[in-house]
């Protein structure tokens, strides 16, 4: 993780989907990490008039030869050592795994205390809704070189190949089978009535953050979060304290939004919330499967 030295790595890397309209994908992310004070090198996979979940749209893919040349260029790039992190989320096609792969090596080659985060951006309740090409490619190639991954349940039950991950047990035993060595699971089960959660699963502690549910949420909380809780980390807050107030401000976010009845989160008018929340956020630790139960 990074410390305050202003000489210190500060740089992220974001590559996801580009919207014209609306804040998901890099339009989240990158308004994040600037607001928290991140520099951010974005790179776009596909380009969007807006989310799909809109309607039909016109979907530009970057070609794959130009695309791998282009993060073969950020590769050698002179500034490659002003990089701290790299976030990654939904990508165009399967091919394109393999370029964000070489160029996540990379910035670790530079900087070896880089952290990596990879939102498998792949399905949802209803499903994968990208080709399961594109989500072995994230399975596969992504996933072991993440040292944080971001899933939502369901593309849980589709990493591990598990459905009905219907309770914390079962969310952190699959968390700890699917590889990256931190897993921060959106859309947990929540103990509380009424909630949902974020279920954070470490080498040495499991934590829950709920709070409760918004009904017809807008998209793009997971790039929010994927970001978010990036920018903490690299700021030197503990997991435990990143996970709470990660979940705090995107929370905040998304019920100020929904009250407005906003089809998109609007980032820009609640940038406040993503430095101090104020939202209130539910904290509890878990006792981690496989660990001594007298840890």
């Amino acid at each position: 993780m990074t410390s305050e030295n202003p000489d210190s790595p500060r740089a992220v890397i974001v590559i996801s989907s580009h919207v014209a309209r609306g804040s998901v994908g890099n339009r989240a992310a990158v308004f994040a990490l600037e607001t928290l004070g991140y520099p951010v090198w974005a790179v776009p996979t596909v380009i969007l008039p807006w989310h799909p979940g809109h309607g039909r749209a016109t979907r530009i893919v970057p070609d794959q030869e130009q695309f791998s040349a282009l993060m073969k260029d950020l590769e050698n790039a002179p500034w490659l050592g002003e990089v701290a992190g790299v976030l990654s989320g939904y990508l165009g096609n399967a091919s394109q795994a393999a370029a964000v792969a070489s160029l996540v090596k990379a910035v670790r080659a530079k900087n070896p205390d880089a952290l990596y985060v990879c939102d498998p951006v792949m399905g949802d309740l209803g499903g994968l809704y990208v080709p399961e090409e594109l989500a072995v490619a994230l399975r596969d190639t992504l996933l072991p070189l993440a040292d944080i991954a971001t899933p939502n349940r369901y593309e849980l039950e589709w990493i591990v190949g598990q459905k009905g991950l219907d309770d914390q047990r079962a969310v952190m035993e699959a968390a700890m089978r699917a590889g990256p060595p931190n897993m921060l699971i959106t859309s947990a089960p929540a103990m509380m009535a009424g909630s949902t959660a974020n279920l954070l699963v470490t080498p040495t502690a499991a934590f829950l953050a709920e709070h409760r549910t918004v009904e017809r949420p807008p998209n793009g909380l997971g790039d929010l979060t994927g970001a978010v809780f990036l920018a903490r980390l690299l700021s030197g807050q503990p997991m435990e304290a990143a996970l709470q107030s990660t979940t705090a401000a995107v929370f905040e976010i998304l019920a100020r939004t929904s009250k407005r009845g906003g089809d998109e989160l609007q980032l820009e008018t609640d940038a406040q919330s993503l430095s101090n929340p104020m939202a209130m956020v539910h904290m509890r630790r878990l006792l981690r499967p496989g660990r001594d139960k007298r840890a």
